[in-house]
């Protein structure tokens, strides 16, 4: 090796650790996706603590005792999630109808201008009963699948949620726990990564939360003046796919654009279009900058990457998950920069 200039020999210490560091994530990455179904209740239940955090603290702080803090914290989550869900399924089902039918209306409209498009749609639509009967028990297989999944998606939800109560409760001991196994004397700066990790997810959470409902605040008052069909749907829609950054409101969006166009005409759509730029831009320059900006400190370049990421991993909630953690790592990074600066 010294027979090497130092440069070469620097690369190489660098292609070495970097290979040695993806080896380490790819590694924990399968053994997450192996243990899914009890890694995924415990990152769920870290978003949740970080969001129940502060009425959590605030209970405390008036003098109420952890463990009751931490169940009355889990009853206010259960009452408000689960009235909200109530609120999104009772009006997706209200809507529902008419968002289908005018999604319908708008794909026969585009057949209509698209020969080719058009010709296939009619004979997928002629040949539905025969597509039907030739693949009927791979659909009823995945019918079945579909059971699980929810029977599995209920389970993990119910862990969460215990998890959930735990962690606040023992939310004092954490930091404790942590020192202790700290090797040598480096307890100091694990304790400081792992509060600015925290703190990136309970930022994301936080900032996220506020954003999506005024969002959907905003898109659903624009849509009831344009008198657009199913206007508390969509945006239960947009609420709901705040939480998956760029593409969520990307496609609520153009659900209900599409929503306006085929029930409402060619300008109201346009007017839904402006509604639904208006908000994203007051989003992204006025929202963003003012919330989050400050506890995540992404660009919105490596936010998309990481979803992207997130997404082959683990769909959906991959897509969920990856700003938040990607979030916390971004934290430990700047912990370790500053550290390292300092020194």
């Amino acid at each position: 090796m010294q027979l090497l200039p130092e440069t070469v020999r620097r690369f190489a210490a660098w292609c070495a650790v970097l290979l040695l560091a993806a080896g380490v994530g790819y590694v924990g990455v399968r053994l997450c996706s192996e243990f899914r179904t009890a890694v995924t209740p415990v990152l769920l239940a870290l978003l949740g603590t970080a969001l129940l955090g502060p009425l959590y603290r605030r209970l405390v702080q008036v003098g109420v005792h952890r463990s009751v803090a931490a169940g009355l914290t889990c009853v206010a989550v259960v009452g408000v999630v689960g009235g909200a869900v109530y609120i999104v399924v009772a009006a997706l089902v209200d809507t529902g109808d008419e968002i289908v039918s005018s999604l319908r209306d708008a794909a026969k409209s585009l057949a209509r201008h698209f020969g080719a498009a058009g010709t296939s749609l009619d004979d997928l639509a002629g040949n539905a009963k025969d597509l039907l009967a030739k693949f009927g028990g791979t659909a009823a297989s995945n019918v079945i699948s579909g059971v699980s999944v929810v029977g599995e998606g209920i389970a993990m939800a119910v862990l969460a949620l215990l998890l959930v109560f735990f962690f606040l409760r023992d939310s004092h001991l954490v930091v404790d726990a942590l020192r202790a196994v700290a090797p040598g004397s480096s307890a100091d700066m694990v304790e400081a990564m792992a509060r600015r990790a925290f703190e990136g997810i309970e930022g994301f959470m936080r900032g996220t939360t506020l954003i999506a409902f005024i969002d959907a605040v905003c898109i659903t008052v624009g849509l009831l003046i344009l008198r657009v069909p199913g206007a508390v749907g969509l945006g239960a829609l947009v609420l709901v796919g705040a939480y998956i950054p760029y593409l969520g409101a990307f496609l609520s969006g153009a659900v209900a654009v599409l929503v306006a166009l085929a029930d409402r005409g060619f300008v109201i759509a346009l007017w839904t279009l402006g509604v639904v730029l208006a908000v994203q831009v007051l989003e992204g320059h006025v929202l963003q900058p003012m919330i989050q900006s400050r506890t995540m400190q992404m660009h919105p370049a490596v936010v998309m990457l990481a979803i992207t990421a997130g997404a082959s991993v683990a769909g959906i909630l991959g897509m969920l998950l990856a700003v938040p953690l990607t979030a916390a790592a971004f934290g430990v990074v700047h912990e370790l920069r500053a550290r390292y600066a300092t020194d």
